[in-house]
């Protein structure tokens, strides 16, 4: 009885689970990037809805890089094979291209240098990272990202699942190749 009611697990970890990203109140992202001290790590393809979504994100990653925060983007490569046979699937007039190519923009007025990086290995999982706090969407099927099921974890114990996300952005970002500048 007392287990059920108390997490003792390695599902600990789970904050809470969302059958979409769209169903992630927004109040999460922008609580997890405030409380960030020392590490935002932004492993979605596009991750274009953060400009959409979050008013003034371009000034709270300012202020977190000028505070020395370690900031990364991690984005899909708009060239690859896989983000073309993506957008053939989305089947949608906003591509992952454009929607990456607006992220970028977003990311060249913010005022300071952030790395960005581009991958093709990440398409079906995106993996958001503030400090002990993750967010991760799984993407299925045909939908777009906002489709995706969404897990909020917090990092509880060593070699969790929180740490096997970080681990995979880690391997994205060390495989990743370096954006063009603009």
């Amino acid at each position: 009885m007392i287990r059920r009611a108390v997490k003792v697990g390695s599902d600990r970890e789970l904050v809470g689970i969302y059958p979409r990203r769209a169903d992630l109140p927004r109040s999460v992202f922008r609580d997890a990037i405030g409380r960030a001290s020392s590490r935002l790590w932004f492993g979605g393809y596009t991750s274009y809805f953060l400009w959409l979504e979050m008013p003034g994100v371009s000034a709270t990653l300012k202020a977190k890089a000028s505070a020395g925060a370690d900031l990364r983007f991690l984005l899909g490569d708009p060239d690859s094979p896989v983000t073309a046979e993506r957008e053939r699937i989305e089947a949608t007039p906003l591509t992952l291209s454009t929607r990456i190519a607006m992220t970028r923009a977003e990311l060249g007025k913010v005022g300071t240098v952030i790395p960005v990086l581009f991958s093709a290995r990440h398409l079906a999982m995106s993996v958001w990272v503030f400090d002990e706090e993750a967010i991760v969407a799984t993407h299925i099927g045909a939908g777009l990202g906002q489709d995706s099921v969404t897990l909020h974890l917090r990092r509880c114990q060593d070699g969790g699942a929180f740490d096997r996300y970080v681990e995979h952005f880690e391997s994205l970002w060390t495989d990743g190749k370096p954006a063009p500048q603009h």
